[in-house]
């Protein structure tokens, strides 16, 4: 028999509703959709905290164009099943502006994100965007509130960050700010997990169990993509991997799994001793700080 929801994440579940109807009250609010597994929970939840009546407010995905398609996939059948009015704003748009410049065809385009948000923000006049971080991820997310203001450049600082005693969020942004709200912010990957198997939440294939190619590369599967080619002296290995967390290809790994299904991927999760990101992320390799970087000037 599977595991049911436990108390411990039922009172999660309350608290996110209740976030993300405070956030409905903020001007023009959003939900940042990436087609992952922690945005379909916070889509979730919203469609949860508004029930039955539709979410007032829409998806919006900032696609990089280097997105695994299965994501791509998943984000419109995902929005087109439950409703959800759907906002892309490509990066390709970006790049021939000049608004986006990178050093070539095969170069990371996860960090340049910020730019189009950015871009997406004043062209929708955003006042407020719930995204799925989570405090476990990484050291500078654990240092944001649920509630964090950005000023009119997108700017996070860590220094200027308003109190959240007893519950109580600060909502206002003065003209040309905005917020960015994470009502999943206290939970961990396995609550995640527990809350999607509990509720049969669809996701993408690539979070279960799949035969794929890859090398192994500074303790990283490398996965083969038209972004990630393999090196001449590199020896690829047909393995069943599945992927923890899902951004570009450019920069996403998957690990090695057997797990096919979510309760199955749940248990494994209880037993993880590297947090997603350090298992599967390139680009956190660079920096022990390199979140906290992007986070400054603009990143999710």
């Amino acid at each position: 028999m599977h595991q049911t929801t436990t108390r411990t994440l039922d009172a999660l579940i309350d608290e996110s509703i209740f976030i993300i109807r405070e956030a409905s009250a903020c001007e023009r609010p959003a939900i940042l959709f990436s087609g992952g597994k922690d945005s379909a929970v916070v889509a979730w939840l919203a469609r949860l905290a508004f029930a039955p009546a539709p979410v007032p407010f829409p998806l919006l995905h900032v696609d990089t164009g280097h997105n695994y398609p299965e994501v791509i996939t998943f984000r419109n059948d995902f929005a087109q099943a439950y409703g959800f009015s759907l906002i892309v704003n490509h990066m390709d748009n970006s790049i021939q502006r000049g608004t986006v410049q990178l050093s070539g065809p095969l170069a990371s385009r996860n960090a340049a994100q910020a730019v189009t948000l950015l871009e997406a923000i004043e062209e929708h006049r955003f006042g407020a965007l719930l995204g799925g971080a989570r405090r476990d991820e990484e050291k500078a997310r654990a240092k944001e509130r649920i509630f964090s203001h950005r000023n009119a450049f997108g700017v996070w600082d860590p220094k200027q960050q308003r109190p959240e005693l007893w519950d109580l969020f600060n909502t206002h942004a003065a003209q040309g700010d905005h917020l960015r709200v994470f009502p999943i912010s206290n939970w961990t990957e396995v609550d995640v997990w527990e809350f999607i198997a509990s509720r049969s939440i669809p996701l993408p294939s690539l979070y279960y169990a799949h035969q794929r190619p890859v090398v192994s590369r500074q303790g990283l599967l490398i996965p083969q993509t038209p972004l990630t080619p393999f090196r001449d002296h590199e020896t690829a290995s047909l393995m069943t991997v599945r992927f923890r967390t899902v951004g570009d290809m450019s920069c996403t790994c998957p690990v090695a799994s057997d797990a096919a299904n979510a309760w199955q991927v749940l248990e494994e999760t209880r037993h993880a001793e590297i947090s997603e990101r350090g298992a599967t992320r390139m680009d956190d390799q660079v920096s022990e700080f390199a979140m906290e970087q992007r986070k400054r000037q603009g990143y999710f």
